[in-house]
């Protein structure tokens, strides 16, 4: 039976992760981000990590998709304005930007090799205090990077928004 609902779950996870690429509107790729989210919750419940599967439901699919929505609501994607404006060069420059970016940011991701996860004798490994103390101690670095990252993201929605007078 878990296999069977594995191969559901990973479906729709895949399904969803595929519709977030493919959508042309970009609200119901946030939207299919929500569903694709919400399937890996299940996953992590299937391999009995609640913890986990409920910090994934409340974070990622609750929080961090509320701010994505409203970025996007921001940006207003749905005026006749937007879907007239068809800027290819703002696109070619996003792109640039972003393998410089990606170019700048890869010998720190090659370099960087997280330290063995020091666990003591007995303890639990999936316990809180033990996720906690090896995503503050062992990854660190990659949690600060993925906040600076999301940090970066809405400033570059909020500039785009703005409207020009």
């Amino acid at each position: 039976m878990e296999t069977v609902l594995f191969y559901i779950f990973g479906g729709i996870a895949l399904a969803a992760a595929l519709c977030v690429v493919v959508m042309r509107r970009v609200f119901y790729s946030a939207l299919s981000l929500i569903v694709c989210l919400t399937a890996v919750s299940a996953l992590y419940l299937l391999l009995e990590a609640p913890f986990i599967a409920t910090v994934q439901i409340i974070v990622y699919a609750g929080a961090i998709m509320v701010l994505f929505l409203f970025v996007i609501m921001l940006l207003d994607p749905f005026s006749s304005e937007v879907l007239r404006d068809k800027r290819r060069y703002l696109g070619v420059l996003g792109i640039l930007l972003g393998a410089a970016g990606l170019l700048l940011v890869y010998p720190l991701l090659a370099a960087y090799r997280p330290a063995p996860a020091s666990r003591a004798e007995g303890a639990d490994i999936g316990s809180v205090s033990q996720i906690g103390l090896t995503l503050f101690n062992d990854y660190l670095l990659p949690f600060e990077a993925t906040s600076v990252l999301i940090l970066v993201a809405i400033i570059g929605a909020v500039v785009l928004a703005r409207r020009e007078t």
